[in-house]
């Protein structure tokens, strides 16, 4: 994996949509998790931009942070309708 640091990002945001602990008893702590995994995305992709190829820029652009995990860990994009 050539971005260690963005995949690890994408999977504390994934994890933080899982906790529905949290999510069921801290709502408003649990959008501020989200609101502050989103931003370091976001973050990371700004200042990282110039090193990444089409596919990533693509999938982090559209905030397809699924998408992107996949394509860092697998190399692959998914086809259309997968």
């Amino acid at each position: 994996m050539v971005f260690p640091e963005l995949a690890r990002l994408l999977e504390n945001r994934i994890a933080v949509i899982a906790d529905h602990d949290l999510r069921d008893h801290d709502p408003e702590g649990h959008l501020e998790a989200l609101k502050r995994v989103s931003e370091a995305i976001g973050d990371w992709h700004r200042s990282h931009r110039s090193e990444i190829d089409g596919n990533l820029d693509h999938f982090l652009t559209g905030a397809s942070y699924q998408k992107a995990l996949l394509y860092l860990e697998t190399g692959m994009r998914k086809r259309c309708g997968e």
